[in-house]
């Protein structure tokens, strides 16, 4: 566990949040134990790591084994109070003395093998990023005995079973998990993993991948792509509240023609121009909604129920009853003409809306377009 400081603590979304460590750190610290106990045969119970965000970390050392040439050492992940599913997890590492001096690593058990170009990672090596890897070589040899050599061996025995809940196979990463991290801790529901993650995987994509991209807002509309309209699932990217940031990286990347499949509670956001549908950036579902109901002819009546409405579910159930034909298409035109617009109209933008309900709502002309090249 990490030294109680000022630094583990950050305010999102109005709650204070503890950060926690990254599995670089923690293969970083195992490293460092595992060679000090090999050259010194001394059981170490913290090992010291500097991350690169200048915060002096002490991490307990939770297992430690030796032999005649070799020594193993485990450090648990602690990430604080991110929702990150390698909390908790074991890295190990083996360190075994080498005839030649310095320091050689390799990724073992559990640490996934990059089998796609775009990584920072070239095809074929271990899934171990530059920040970490040059972690791990400046905490071991700060150990390591002038003229002596390692080597060192990256283990995460469960790797291979938590790699399964990740996007690591969309990416190219077989076999188990990456060692990441950047600055050495984990931030809270960060905002930031989750647009480097995003732009990663577009990165991949366009890479492979060279037709109309499908961007959709959660698991719900995933699944519409893939089982209702048979979509391939490479094309598929969850993007969640973060569409304006997506729509940014696939302009950049050249990708050109997106299909995007969202919930109306979202989408209609995106109508009225809010790329970042998180209801903490901003929420303007009740006016937009009410708007367009009224220029469909919905009296004050309808409009107040509208406004007392707790969910868009029930404001589209209160449409129903004006007949509200035509009105959800309308509003996909709408979302794919502001997105369309967000990207200087550089980009060919077809929309649909769907809501837990009712399933499909509606959808625009481009959309029918892009799904029939599909």
């Amino acid at each position: 566990m990490a030294n109680i400081k000022d630094w583990q603590y950050t305010v999102t979304g109005g709650r204070r949040m503890r950060r926690g460590y990254s599995t670089g750190t923690c293969a970083a610290a195992a490293a460092k134990a595992a060679v000090e106990l090999l050259f010194s045969g001394e059981i170490p119970k913290k090992a010291q790591i500097n991350t690169p965000a200048g915060v002096d970390l002490a991490l307990d050392i939770c297992e430690a084994t030796i032999g005649e040439d070799w020594a193993e050492c485990s450090v648990k992940k602690d990430a604080g109070d991110d929702p990150d599913i390698t909390n908790k997890m074991l890295v190990k590492v083996r360190a075994v003395k080498a005839e030649k001096a310095g320091i050689t690593l390799k990724g073992g058990r559990g640490v996934g093998v990059v089998t796609k170009p775009g990584l920072l990672v070239d095809v074929g090596r271990p899934a171990i990023n530059p920040v970490p890897e040059k972690m791990i070589f400046e905490a071991a040899g700060s150990v390591l005995p002038d003229g002596q050599g390692v080597k060192i061996e990256i283990i995460i025995p469960d790797g291979k079973r938590l790699a399964k809940k990740t996007l690591n196979s969309r990416l190219g990463i077989t076999g188990g998990l990456s060692i990441l991290g950047t600055s050495g801790l984990v931030e809270p529901m960060s905002e930031k993993s989750y647009e480097d993650t995003l732009a990663l995987e577009l990165k991949t994509l366009c890479l492979e991948h060279r037709g109309p991209v499908v961007l959709v807002t959660g698991n719900y509309g995933r699944t519409l792509a893939l089982e209702h309209f048979k979509l391939p699932e490479e094309a598929v990217i969850k993007v969640g509240n973060l569409v304006g940031f997506s729509l940014d990286r696939c302009s950049e990347l050249e990708l050109n023609q997106v299909l995007i499949i969202g919930h109306i509670g979202k989408l209609i956001k995106v109508a009225a121009g809010i790329f970042n549908t998180h209801s903490r950036v901003a929420d303007a579902r009740f006016e937009t909604f009410a708007a367009r109901a009224a220029l469909l002819g919905a009296g004050r009546e309808t409009i107040q129920k509208m406004q007392e409405a707790v969910t868009t579910e029930d404001m589209v159930d209160l449409l129903s009853e004006i007949g509200g034909a035509g009105y959800f298409d309308q509003l996909a035109e709408e979302v794919s003409s502001r997105s369309s617009a967000y990207l200087y109209d550089q980009a060919r933008i077809g929309t649909v809306l769907f809501n837990f309900r009712r399933g499909l709502l509606g959808s625009d002309g481009q959309a029918k377009s892009l799904l029939e090249e599909f």
